[in-house]
């Protein structure tokens, strides 16, 4: 269905008040910067950024909004033959090989780790998403299993999973903080993912095979 010219204009302030913001808080950090201030600088009112923030660390990972789902997306499109952690595997690796930001491979990424580190409350909210990432990825499991609620393996299995793409990530943003070349530092996480792989049991990476046709 074809945007509307309202939901366009919407979408624009939105993403305009988004950037605004995405700057000052590079510029000063996040604590130093109001919502009066970014709202002064969209040049729109306090109450239009709160009607599309409520609050101010969504502000700053608004771009993160995809990242809540993400593992659970790799695992329900895995191939036939493949299981949940082959699939993250696999969709890492090519994350990594093709130097994506997805995975934090982007110059001036060190800036927004910087300012996350700066704030105890963006601090709080990652772990929050972190959170929300292993509650939607051992739901995910517990789906594609069909296992009973009472069975506590597809959480473990989820944390399990989940602690390659938290190293993966807490690894990178390390590498770039420390002034490397995003490029460079692709051809080494690519070693990374293959130890931590090793370091996986067979249980984990045999859980979850999709079946074939």
């Amino acid at each position: 269905m074809a945007e509307g010219l309202r939901e366009r204009k919407k979408r624009q302030t939105r993403q305009y008040i988004s950037d605004v913001a995405t700057g000052l808080f590079l510029e000063r950090g996040f604590d130093a910067v109001t919502i009066a201030e970014i709202a002064e600088a969209a040049e729109v009112s306090v109450n239009t950024v709160y009607n599309y923030f409520p609050a101010k660390e969504d502000l700053f990972f608004d771009r993160s909004k995809g990242l809540l789902d993400r593992l659970s997306r790799f695992v329900r499109g895995r191939a036939a033959g493949e299981s949940a952690a082959a699939a993250v595997l696999r969709e890492l690796r090519e994350e990594v090989e093709a130097v994506s930001p997805r995975v934090g491979l982007i110059e001036g990424y060190d800036r927004f780790m910087r300012v996350v580190h700066g704030a105890s409350a963006l601090k709080a909210r990652l772990w929050y998403m972190q959170h929300e990432i292993h509650a939607n990825l051992e739901q995910t499991l517990r789906e594609e299993t069909g296992a009973p609620a009472t069975d506590p393996l597809p959480g473990l299995m989820a944390g399990q999973i989940g602690w390659v793409h938290q190293s993966l990530m807490g690894w990178i943003a390390q590498q770039m903080i420390e002034g490397r070349k995003p490029a460079e530092a692709s051809r080494e996480a690519l070693v990374l993912l293959d130890e931590m792989e090793e370091l996986l049991g067979e249980k984990v990476l045999n859980y979850a095979v999709r079946a074939g046709d």
